[in-house]
């Protein structure tokens, strides 16, 4: 419904039919045009002029509520039920809400309309205009809606036509029309003097007046009689200078000399293109061994640059086994300082346990012809059977460190193993017998605080190569840094036997790591199930080639480490 007021101050409601058919004062505005790009959009477009008799166009956004910029937060009863904008030709429904004109033929254009607002059933001729309201949302305060372009007038929303009619920073065409460009009202004298292209401007010479863009891009230059000009010969060599209307007469006049001079141009011509053919012809000549030589060049720095590479490569691989050897050499060096401490301990024990033994002999011999020495030889009987097992302790860790010096002596930290064995036939006659069934290389690491593992073969096979095939193995075992390195082991593994004759045919396989078996995921033990290769060669293959030698096998393991992370 609309807020009318009756004679007796009752409030009543006015159906749209009987609405004055212009809710504002007509007001002229500019009409407004597209903004050129390095003006802020203008969010006032044109609306429909067939919407709303009696507003200005341009005045009334296209669809929905007003957008402008309101100086104090309009109230709800202000806002749109559809758009949530301020009120645009308020419409009120039977229910009591209000919808700006162009919302509610939205709601109205679907079937079955209802009210957003409580979803009640709507009805066209139940529909009416809101004066009142309009009046009232006509009164409030907004700023300039070239606001953006640096207005700060204030004003109601009524005035706003009548306001962009004067103000300096409304965007406005070209007074002249044929210009499309836009600027603020305040800059029109600046463009219309300076920057328009349609401006009228003077010939300067015969002083006739007409558009900039005419004059530049007309023949009047070239049509007005009084324009100064050069002679069109002047680049064959005629000095001659004068009007334009003078021009006409030269040229009939001083044809032949024209023609002469363009001769003698044409000749020199021709003359400057064989001497340049010439010169090209001598240039060719010498182009084949240019190219030649060239592609030569090419070629060595193709060389160079593929030695420079592999010479890197020697080079990164050089620093890592240097890095690694002078790790091991200092583990090494350690363990034999305490070899050498031990050692000497020992020599210590076994010049003690040699006295001991003397003694001993004297008081037997002595103990003979008498009875006061028989408790100093049971106290040095005691004292012996100490020394000897201390001796026997010290033996014992001479041994063991003898062993850890053997692996610390062939242990690789670089992820390449060459494991060596010997006594082939004897190990093989072994496993055969099921004395041996495998055998274990020493440890390897992928780094000093890397993965550590081990080979493990088969020398009569294992599973389907029992008794046929060679049965090589790679096993992941527990080493003291495993908390630093990612799990599963996913590093690509090589296994190889070594052809110790001239061809070096070895044979091999490799294989990445499945990360779902038990096989490659942290030990738990000493050392994880082997994986590898139960047919890896056969007994024929390995005894009748060159990869037995002196009763010797090497066997080759490489872990690929290329792009393992450091711990």
């Amino acid at each position: 419904m609309s807020a009318g007021r009756s004679a007796d101050g009752r409030e009543v409601q006015i159906p749209l039919q009987q609405v004055a058919p212009s809710m504002a004062t007509p007001l002229s505005v500019v009409p407004p045009i597209p903004p050129p790009s390095h003006r802020p959009v203008n969010p006032w477009p044109p609306n429909d002029p067939n919407s709303s008799q009696g507003v200005p166009a341009g005045f009334l956004p296209l669809h929905g509520g007003f957008r402008d910029h309101f100086i104090e937060t309009p109230e709800a009863k202000y806002c749109c039920e559809a758009c949530r904008l301020v009120l645009c030709q308020p419409r009120q429904t039977e229910c009591g809400h209000r919808f700006c004109q162009s919302c509610i033929n939205d709601i109205l254009s679907h079937s079955n309309p209802v009210c957003p607002a409580d979803m009640e059933p709507l009805f066209k001729d139940k529909i009416f205009r809101d004066v009142c309201c309009h009046r009232e949302i006509m009164a409030l305060k907004v700023f300039c809606r070239s606001e953006a372009n640096g207005c700060q007038e204030q004003m109601s929303l009524q005035q706003i036509p009548d306001h962009l009619n004067v103000c300096p920073f409304f965007e406005v065409p070209c007074p002249l029309g044929k210009c499309k460009e836009r600027m603020m009202r305040k800059e029109i004298p600046d463009h219309l003097n300076w920057k328009c292209k349609h401006r009228e401007t003077g010939c300067e010479f015969c002083l006739t007046k007409m558009p900039l863009t005419d004059l530049q891009l007309s023949n009047h230059q070239h049509d007005c009689p009084k324009a100064q000009v050069t002679c069109q010969f002047h680049r064959y060599g005629c000095t001659f200078k004068g009007l334009n209307q003078e021009m006409r007469q030269h040229e009939s006049t001083f044809a032949a000399e024209h023609l002469r001079m363009m001769a003698n141009r044409n000749s020199t011509l021709e003359k400057k293109v064989e001497d340049v053919k010439g010169e090209l012809l001598e240039r060719y000549k010498v182009l084949p061994a240019l190219n030649s030589r060239l592609s030569e060049l090419e070629n060595q720095n193709d060389e160079l640059r593929e030695k420079n590479r592999q010479m890197e490569q020697k080079l990164a691989t050089m620093q890592k086994l240097m890095s690694s050897h002078s790790e091991k050499l200092l583990e090494v060096e350690l363990e034999l300082r305490s070899l050498r401490l031990l050692r000497e301990e020992v020599e210590n024990l076994r010049g003690t346990l040699d006295n001991v033994w003397t003694r001993l002999n004297a008081l037997e011999q002595g103990g003979r012809g008498g009875t006061g020495s028989t408790h100093t030889l049971a106290s040095l009987e005691t004292q012996l059977k100490r020394q000897d097992d201390m001796l026997s302790v010290h033996e014992i860790r001479l041994a063991d460190m003898d062993l850890r010096f053997q692996v610390l002596e062939t242990a690789s930290y670089n992820g390449t193993l060459i494991w060596k064995i010997r006594d082939y036939k004897r190990r093989k006659q072994e496993a055969v017998a099921a004395k041996t069934l495998s055998l274990y290389s020493q440890p390897f690491y992928t780094g000093y605080f890397g993965y550590k593992m081990c080979a493990r073969v088969y020398l009569n096979g294992d599973g389907m190569g029992k008794g046929t095939h060679l049965s090589l193995f790679f096993v992941v075992m527990r080493g003291e840094y495993d908390a630093l390195l990612p799990w599963p082991f996913k590093q690509k593994v090589t296994l190889m036997l070594m052809d110790q004759g001239p061809t070096r045919k070895h044979l091999g396989d490799a294989f990445k790591p499945d990360p779902n078996s038990s096989s490659f995921r942290r030990p738990v033990a000493e050392m994880n199930i082997a994986s590898g290769c139960p047919l890896f060669v056969s007994q024929s293959v390995l005894e009748t080639g060159s990869y037995i030698k002196d009763d010797t096998i090497f066997i080759k393991v490489t872990v690929d480490t290329s792009d393992l992370p450091e711990p």
